[in-house]
C-alpha cells in the first residue's frame, strides 16, 4: 500500500474518464512567477466564477499572502488568495475593506491537489449568497472579516478594463505551487459541479470537461498544454495572458488526475533542529543553508512494495560527500532527531543509504568504495526494489558497481540490501548553501530534459532509461503497484 504524507492525494487516485495532462509550476514566492493581461473591455463587475486546481508548495504569512487572481486599479483592489492559509475573497476600495474567508479550515497539505471555486454575485438579496467558496466540491462556511460580504449590486475590480494578475497581484504576493484547469467565468455564478463531480466508486472529487461552459467577455480557460505559451486561453475567447518569469520547463504533468511526488516541506529534517534546507521550484529543488549543518528533504510519497525510480540532478557539489541522494525508511523520517542524525540519508542505521559525490556509498555514517565520483550537472538515478529489498544508483544512465536493478532476488551488486517491511522515501542530504540538487520524480523537473524516457506504463519524463519493471512515483502507479 502507498503512503503519502502529510495528507492524501485527493482526487488524483479517482478513476476518471477525463484526464488532465498538464499543469504549470509556479515559484512565485521565490521567483515572482505570474501571468497578466489587460482586458480590452469591461465585463460583469458584479458576477464572476473563478475555478482552479492547485497543489501548494509553501505556506503564506500575515505579511505575505499568496494571491490566486487579482485586479487592481486606483479605485479598488479585488483578489482571491490564501491569507494565513485560509481561502479568502477580498475587496479594498478607497481604504474600505470587504473580506470573507473559509471558517476554521486551513489548507496546508502540500501532497494533495485542491479544487478551488470562488463565485461572486452581488445581485443576490441575501448577503451570504454574494460570495460562495467550494473546496473539492463542498461549499465552505465563510467568516466575515472587516465589513464582510459586499453590498448588494456592488461593482468590484475583477472584469474591469484594467490589468489582471493570475497567481499574483500588482505589488507581489505571488502563489507558489502547481495549478491546472484554471478558469474565469465572466457574468455567470457557477457552482462547483460545473467543474467537477464525485467519483461514483471512490467518492473522491474529480475534474470534468469544462470546454462547453459559457465563459463570457473576459472569461478564459488555461490548460497549460502549450509549454511555449503557458498563458494561452483555450476557451475560444483568446484572452491570453502574458507570463512573467516562467519558462517551458515550468510545464508539468503533475496534475489533479495524476499526482506526482515532490519534496515534503513539512517533513524537512536537519541536525541540529535549529537549521533547515530551502525548498523551491515546486518543492523539487533542495538547497543547503548558510550554517555549518546539514539539511534534508524527503518525497511526499512513500512505498513498501513495488519498484520505483527517480533522478536527481546535481546542481552544486560541496566537499567530498554532499549532496547525498538516496533512500530512507519511515521511522527515520519521523524520529524527531532522536537519535542524532536520524533524518540524514545514510546515517544511524543499516537500512538507509546515500551515494556521495566522492563515489562512496554511505551506510551507518560509514563510507565505502562504490562508484564514480560525480560533480555539477551530473544526474544520479535511484532505483529501489521494495519487493526484493535492494537499492541501486546510476550516474548519467550507467548503474554503478555493475549493479543490476532487474536482477530481482539475486540483488546483483546492489548498493544496499534490506528486508522489505517498512515504507521508504526518496530523499537527499545537503550541506551549506553551496550544496543543492533538483529532483525529477517524472512530472518534469526544473531543468530541461534532452532525451525523454518514460516508465513501462508511459508515465514520467526522465533523462535516462527507466529500468524495466520500475516506475515513476505518482498516484496512478501507486494505485497499481504500491
Amino acid at each position: 500500500m502507498p503512503l503519502i504524507l502529510p495528507g492524501n492525494v485527493g482526487s488524483a487516485t479517482a478513476a476518471t474518464g477525463y484526464d488532465v495532462a498538464n499543469s504549470v509550476r509556479l515559484d512565485g514566492y521565490v521567483s515572482s512567477t505570474r501571468m497578466e493581461a489587460t482586458n480590452s473591455s469591461a465585463g460583469s463587475r458584479q458576477i464572476f466564477t473563478f475555478s482552479t486546481w492547485l497543489k501548494r508548495s509553501a505556506l503564506d504569512s500575515s505579511t505575505n499572502f499568496q494571491v490566486l487572481y487579482s485586479a487592481v486599479d486606483s479605485g479598488g483592489n479585488e483578489r482571491i488568495m490564501f491569507e494565513e492559509d485560509k481561502l479568502t475573497w477580498d475587496f479594498d476600495i478607497a481604504g474600505v475593506d470587504y473580506s470573507v474567508e473559509t471558517s476554521g479550515r486551513l489548507y496546508r497539505d502540500f501532497s494533495a491537489w485542491y479544487h478551488i471555486v470562488v463565485t461572486k454575485d452581488t445581485t443576490q438579496s441575501t448577503e451570504a449568497n454574494r460570495i460562495k467558496m467550494y473546496v473539492n466540491g463542498v461549499q465552505q462556511t465563510l467568516a466575515e472579516i472587516q465589513l464582510g460580504f459586499p453590498d448588494r449590486n456592488a461593482n468590484g475590480s475583477i472584469n474591469m478594463a484594467i490589468e489582471h494578475q493570475l497567481f499574483a497581484q500588482a505589488d507581489g504576493e505571488e502563489f507558489g505551487g502547481y495549478a491546472c484547469e484554471t478558469v474565469l467565468i465572466d457574468g455567470t455564478a457557477y457552482a462547483a459541479d460545473s467543474f467537477g463531480e464525485f467519483d461514483s466508486d471512490s467518492g473522491i472529487w474529480k475534474p470534468i470537461d469544462v470546454s462547453g461552459l459559457t465563459f463570457g467577455t473576459n472569461g478564459f480557460y488555461m490548460n497549460y498544454a502549450n509549454s511555449s505559451a503557458l498563458g494561452n486561453d483555450v476557451s475560444g475567447n483568446n484572452n491570453d495572458y502574458t507570463t512573467a518569469n516562467l519558462a517551458a520547463t515550468d510545464q508539468s504533468t503533475d496534475t489533479c488526475t495524476n499526482n506526482f511526488a515532490t519534496l515534503n516541506v513539512l517533513a524537512r529534517r536537519n541536525n541540529p533542529n535549529a537549521y533547515y534546507a530551502t525548498f523551491s521550484e515546486g518543492n523539487l529543488k533542495l538547497v543547503g543553508n548558510d550554517a555549518t549543518n546539514n539539511g534534508n528533504g524527503f518525497s511526499t510519497m512513500a512505498f513498501n512494495t513495488g519498484k520505483w525510480y527517480c533522478e536527481v540532478k546535481i546542481i552544486d557539489v560541496q566537499g567530498d560527500v554532499y549532496p547525498t541522494p538516496g533512500v530512507i525508511p519511515e521511522n527515520l523520517v519521523a524520529s524527531a532527531n532522536s537519535p542524532s542524525n536520524a533524518g540524514q540519508i545514510g546515517y544511524v542505521t543499516d537500512d538507509t543509504v546515500g551515494y556521495g559525490s566522492d563515489g562512496d556509498k554511505l551506510i551507518e555514517d560509514s563510507g565505502s568504495s562504490y562508484g564514480d565520483t560525480y560533480t555539477d550537472n551530473d544526474i544520479i538515478g535511484i532505483a529501489i526494489d521494495c519487493d526484493n529489498g535492494a537499492v541501486y544508483f546510476s550516474k548519467n544512465g550507467t548503474f554503478q558497481a555493475s549493479g543490476d536493478p532487474t536482477s530481482g532476488a539475486s540483488k546483483t551488486n546492489a548498493a544496499m540490501t534490506f528486508t522489505p517491511s517498512k515504507y521508504y522515501f526518496f530523499g537527499a542530504s545537503v550541506y551549506q548553501s553551496t550544496s543543492d540538487v533538483e529532483f525529477n520524480f517524472g512530472a518534469g523537473p526544473p531543468y530541461a530534459i534532452s532525451s525523454g524516457n518514460t516508465d513501462g506504463d508511459g508515465f514520467g519524463n526522465f533523462e535516462f532509461a527507466v529500468p524495466s519493471g520500475y516506475f515513476a512515483l505518482c498516484s496512478k502507479n501507486l494505485a497499481e503497484y504500491g
